[in-house]
């Protein structure tokens, strides 16, 4: 039942993703052609069969589509119909060259005015999230390497101040395409220390979702304490009260809630009878905890159960007041784009792997989770979805924005437009690397879900 909703979530909050942002775009070029004088025929979101119709006093015919996967705005161009002697002054190709590059970039540029109001509407809203504290990095990781320790609190990267996981995992995310070095200013038992975490011995071609494997750096786990106990579960039961920290299960001992869990799970196996050892208001307590075999309803199926739950995390929101979200929004709509261009480029001269390239399938996916994780982490997933569409639009690749943009770069150099043989030959050649684009991203998430 809970993979039943998960994939209906993703369905959903994928084709809102879309709808968002695709209008948004397809708006941009509908908006921009009105201004040059160019007639628009058809504004629709989605392709295939017409779900909803209406035509306007301008003749333009509005369309909600059956397939939500796009979106297109058909202008008057002569390239396609006949165009009557009375309508040639609103026809596409007959407008100067520098307007049709203005269409043109009106779509990617709306994406981007989208990213920046949808960052500056989070970074207001604000964006829960928890404090940069690390667990104790796994032997031979660039964390351990680097003198990371349990509990350390990073506060900076490269002097970039840091103050939440989310802020710290798109800095190091980003700061893994340079492969150097970085500077981490942390805060732990013995005070503040700067550490070296040596990116550069990072694969060259490696998956930036696998790097953090590499670095080494994870949350911290709560504390093995008690915080919840469930009334009629063996833990209330046997005398565990809510605060009492959990010391050793069975002679074993725990160092943190993670850790009782996995404890319990290896001592079930010879009995479900067990000898909890507590710490409450400074004494040491043992008492007999009998498992219960059962479905808590969270979704992670039948276990055995004591009836205990962790301390709340650390929590860390980001918010801010208007005037300095908006600073924040630009910046930050800066950086994504800038991470987003390099990571291209490092893709294409074979720097970065073309793993890092999903399809279709991560949005979904990714849609569900953010909007489940509320409306801060939804609109920075629109704003990172939006500014990824604009670029990925203005690829100098025929077919896409980029490659008509391309096309009229050659006519202001030359002087004339390209043949339509020419143009007809690039539609071609852009198909067939939008096709093997498209399937390699999927080949990858394919993979992704299989593995």
């Amino acid at each position: 039942m809970t993979h039943f909703s998960d994939i209906a979530g993703s369905l959903w909050w994928m084709i809102v993703t879309l709808g968002l942002l695709v209008t948004f775009h397809e708006f941009g070029h509908f908006v921009v052609a009105r201004a040059c004088g160019v007639k628009v025929l058809r504004f629709s979101i989605g392709f295939g069969r017409a779900l909803w119709s209406r035509t306007a006093r301008s003749g333009t015919e509005y369309v909600i589509a059956a397939i939500p996967l796009g979106g297109y705005v058909k202008m008057l161009d002569a390239r396609e119909t006949e165009v009557p002697d009375d309508g040639r002054s609103q026809e596409f190709t007959g407008k100067p060259v520098w307007q049709r590059i203005a269409i043109v970039l009106a779509g990617p540029f709306f994406n981007v005015i989208f990213a920046i109001a949808a960052l500056w509407l989070m970074f207001m809203v604000g964006r829960p999230d928890t404090l940069p504290i690390v667990a104790a990095p796994a032997p031979h990781t660039l964390a351990a390497s680097a003198g990371f320790r349990a509990g350390d609190l990073i506060q900076s990267i490269d002097d970039r101040r840091v103050g939440t996981w989310g802020d710290t995992l798109d800095t190091l995310g980003s700061n893994s395409l340079d492969h150097q070095p970085v500077r981490i200013r942390v805060r732990g038992g013995g005070g503040e220390r700067t550490l070296m975490l040596a990116l550069d011995r990072l694969p060259v071609d490696v998956n930036v979702a696998k790097a953090f494997d590499t670095i080494g750096l994870k949350p911290a786990p709560p504390p093995p304490i008690a915080a919840k106990v469930a009334h009629g579960d063996p833990a209330d039961l046997a005398g565990v009260l809510p605060g009492d920290r959990i010391l050793a299960i069975n002679g074993h001992a725990v160092s943190d809630f993670l850790d009782i869990s996995r404890t319990i799970k290896a001592q079930v196996d010879r009995s479900p009878r067990m000898q909890f050892r507590i710490e409450r208001n400074g004494r040491s307590l043992t008492l007999p905890v009998t498992a219960r075999w059962g479905d808590p309803g969270d979704g992670g199926g039948v276990r055995w159960l004591v009836g205990i739950g962790p301390p709340e995390p650390a929590l860390a929101t980001l918010r801010y007041g208007p005037l300095e979200s908006l600073g924040k929004s630009l910046t930050s709509a800066w950086q994504t784009t800038a991470t987003t261009v390099t990571m291209l480029g490092k893709m294409l001269v074979g720097h970065a792997s073309t793993k890092n390239l999903s399809s279709i399938i991560t949005i979904a996916q990714a849609a569900n989770t953010s909007a489940q994780m509320g409306l801060g982490w939804f609109l920075s997933f629109l704003a990172l979805v939006s500014l990824s569409l604009a670029i990925l639009n203005l690829l100098p690749i025929p077919i896409l924005d980029g490659g008509h943009l391309l096309y009229y770069l050659i006519e202001l150099a030359k002087g004339s437009p390209l043949s339509e043989r020419a143009m007809m030959a690039g539609q071609y050649v852009g198909m067939v690397l939008l096709v093997m684009l498209m399937g390699l991203a999927f080949y990858n998430d394919i993979l992704r879900l299989a593995s």
